[in-house]
């Protein structure tokens, strides 16, 4: 069954009056695009690999309503009706009506965002409706967005995989806090790592990491995912066992920080951390955070106001 995408764009101000207009024009299957306050709020997103780049590259001062109208439906009529509304509120408008689309089509317009997205030089992550051939030296995982943050387009997850490419990761043990989808894990494991363990405070993240490394071939005996709260309980010895020779930490500040003695507790002599999901204006108290529990700081990356941290253990 096919269904009509009309599109209305306004301006953002006139957003939430155009809405309630479209409202009595279409009561079902309303999707609305707007992106004003995208960059306000990403600093406040824990996981921040959700914001693709394609949509901060959207406008913010436009929003663009998307009325899905079913083959029953008269697209000119509701148009018409539309435009009376509109022109009668005084708002300034643009409506296209675009190709039909099948129902079932709602539930994977999003996946136009995800395509596959080199995270370092060798390191390239591809959802799993995507077709990619790699190079010699490349390693593919797959990996879908969904319900636990993390997909690998967010400049964080990129820093720390390029930070991880120059780590001897081969037969090391990896602890990944606020592990999410268990992307950097997944990728570790890739690089060679001999296990990982990954740790989150959501029991949703826990289950889907999980899922998502046996998707890439790494099972139980390879990596365990772990509900807890490190900042106020260390992990079991058994899943230590003497500590871990690389902690990886793709957060936000104030959990780092908040961090930085179980970071410590938990890496080996010698052992490094890499760090990211940092904004600029707090580097230098996040460094200054681990730096009193006894890490070294050996290199830093920035991109585009984020920052990642290679730190060791002194």
């Amino acid at each position: 069954m096919n269904w009509t995408d009309l599109k209305i764009t306004v301006s953002t101000k006139d957003a939430e009056t155009a809405e309630a207009i479209a409202q009595m024009a279409v009561p079902y299957g309303i999707y609305i695009e707007d992106y004003s306050d995208m960059l306000e709020l990403v600093p406040q997103i824990a996981h921040i690999d959700l914001i693709d780049e394609d949509l901060l590259a959207r406008s913010r001062t436009e929003a663009i309503l998307h009325l899905y109208l079913p083959p029953e439906e008269n697209p000119a009529e509701a148009s018409a009706f539309l435009t009376h509304r509109l022109e009668a509120e005084g708002i300034p408008y643009r409506i296209e009506t675009d190709q039909t689309l099948a129902e079932e089509d709602w539930a994977n317009a999003w996946k136009r965002f995800y395509h596959p997205t080199h995270l370092g030089k060798r390191l390239v992550v591809c959802p799993s409706w995507e077709e990619y051939t790699p190079a010699p030296e490349e390693l593919v995982m797959t990996l879908d967005p969904g319900m636990a943050f993390g997909s690998g387009t967010h400049h964080t997850t990129r820093l720390c995989c390029e930070l991880l490419e120059q780590l001897p990761v081969e037969h090391m043990r990896i602890l990944d806090m606020g592990t999410g989808s268990g992307i950097l894990s997944i990728a570790a494991l890739m690089l060679g790592a001999q296990e990982a363990v990954g740790v989150d405070i959501d029991k949703v993240a826990v289950r889907t990491a999980a899922e998502n490394a046996e998707v890439n071939g790494f099972g139980p005996d390879r990596f365990t995912a772990v509900t807890a709260d490190l900042i106020h309980q260390p992990l079991e010895e058994e899943l230590t066992r003497g500590g871990f020779d690389i902690v990886l930490a793709n957060i936000v500040a104030d959990v780092i920080i908040a961090l930085a003695p179980a970071i410590y507790h938990h890496l080996k002599p010698g052992g490094h951390l890499v760090a990211s999901g940092i904004i600029l204006p707090r580097k230098e108290e996040v460094i200054a955070a681990l730096e009193s529990e006894g890490m070294v700081i050996t290199e830093e990356k920035e991109q585009d106001g984020w920052c990642a941290l290679l730190m060791q253990k002194n």
